[in-house]
């Protein structure tokens, strides 16, 4: 049997516990819209109303600096997948949950999110994958590539209904 190469989704030689912004994007099993749905029409503003899946990841990520020590910029929870800015301000804890290891930073906060929230939706919903594998970042180079991240963050529940690629 011939295997795919999997295609690497890190910067090779970059070290993810380096001080900055990190522009992170994660997406559940097969795209499904559990997290939330998006209220309001366009010219209304449309807002992202959780789900109770999407209580519980807003939940975990609320708790993702004192576990992993970094902070939270910001974040918006889709239906289908979660926006987050991180920032890694000082040296990051270090992680005694083996899963998570000897991993970077932003690895151990993606880790502890997904890890963290699929245990507690298991636990009210039953077994079943909840997230897709993996996770794509973005290293914010700098203030007007922050600025644009944070400005697409804020503007996501409006994509939602002008992007043609996250309707089916």
């Amino acid at each position: 049997m011939e295997y795919k190469n999997r295609k690497l989704l890190r910067l090779q030689e970059y070290d993810y516990n380096t001080q900055g912004a990190y522009f992170i994007t994660i997406c559940t099993h097969n795209r499904q819209k559990t997290l939330s749905q998006i209220v309001g029409a366009i010219h209304e503003s449309p807002t992202s109303t959780l789900t109770t899946c999407g209580k519980i990841v807003d939940a975990v990520i609320k708790n993702i600096p004192q576990h992993i020590g970094v902070t939270v910029d910001r974040y918006v929870i889709m239906p289908n997948h979660v926006h987050l800015m991180l920032l890694i301000e000082d040296e990051p804890r270090a992680i005694h949950e083996s899963p998570l290891q000897r991993r970077s930073a932003i690895s151990n906060a993606v880790g502890y999110l997904k890890m963290n929230a699929s245990k507690m939706i298991h636990k009210r919903f039953g077994d079943g994958p909840v997230w897709q594998r993996g996770y794509y970042d973005h290293v914010i180079r700098n203030e007007r590539d922050y600025m644009e991240i944070a400005k697409y963050i804020d503007e996501n529940p409006l994509r939602w209904h002008l992007d043609c690629y996250y309707e089916p």
